[in-house]
C-alpha cells in the first residue's frame, strides 16, 4: 500500500566555496588599480613655484602677447579653462623649454591659485588643436609661436580677471 510520495531526507548543507568570489574580487581590484595608475601617471607631477620667486633671467627676452582665455565643458560635466597667447624669442639664444607660473587672484587681489606648467606650443589648429613641448621645435632667436595652457579646474574664488603669467624657468642653448 502506498502512502504517497516518498520524501527524501534533506542532505546536510554544503559549505560554500568562496575561492571563485575571492579571485573575482582580486581581479577587479587589480584592474581598478591599473586604471587609476594610468590616469594619474599621465598627469605628471603638479609643480608649485613660490609666488615671490624671481623670474628667469632670460624671461625679459620672451614677451607674451595676445593672451585670451576660453572655457569649454568636458565629458564629466565640468569646465576646462584655456589660456592661449603668443610668445616671441627676442633674445640671442635658442629656447628648448619654458615653465610658466600662472597666478589666479581672488576679490581681495590675493593669490587664490598658483600653478606652474611647462609651455606647450600650438603646432596645428585643424582639425583640432595639437600641442607639443617647446623642445619638439625650439624657438630660435626672432621666432614667435602661439601657445596654450590647459586648466582642468580653476578655483571658485577666482575674481575673473586674467591671471598673471610669468616665465619662471627657461632652458636655452
Amino acid at each position: 500500500m502506498s502512502t504517497g510520495p516518498q520524501l527524501v531526507p534533506p542532505t546536510e548543507p554544503r559549505e560554500r566555496n568562496w575561492m571563485p568570489l575571492a579571485i573575482a574580487a582580486g581581479a577587479v581590484l587589480i584592474v581598478a588599480a591599473i586604471v587609476v595608475f594610468m590616469l594619474e601617471h599621465g598627469k605628471g607631477a603638479a609643480t608649485v613655484t613660490p609666488v615671490g620667486a624671481t623670474p628667469d633671467a632670460y624671461a625679459a627676452s620672451l614677451p607674451i602677447t595676445n593672451v585670451v582665455m576660453s572655457e569649454s565643458g568636458n565629458l564629466a560635466g565640468g569646465k576646462v579653462t584655456y589660456i592661449d597667447g603668443h610668445i616671441t624669442n627676442s633674445g640671442n639664444k635658442t629656447v628648448t623649454g619654458i615653465s610658466l607660473q600662472v597666478l589666479f587672484r581672488n576679490a581681495a587681489n590675493e593669490v587664490a591659485q598658483n600653478e606652474t606648467q611647462s609651455m606647450k606650443l600650438i603646432r596645428t589648429r585643424d582639425p583640432y588643436v595639437d600641442l607639443e613641448p617647446v623642445s619638439a621645435a625650439p624657438l630660435k632667436p626672432g621666432d614667435g609661436q602661439d601657445f596654450r595652457m590647459i586648466f582642468d579646474s580653476v578655483t571658485p574664488d577666482w575674481n575673473g580677471v586674467y591671471p598673471e603669467i610669468r616665465v619662471v624657468h627657461v632652458d636655452a642653448k
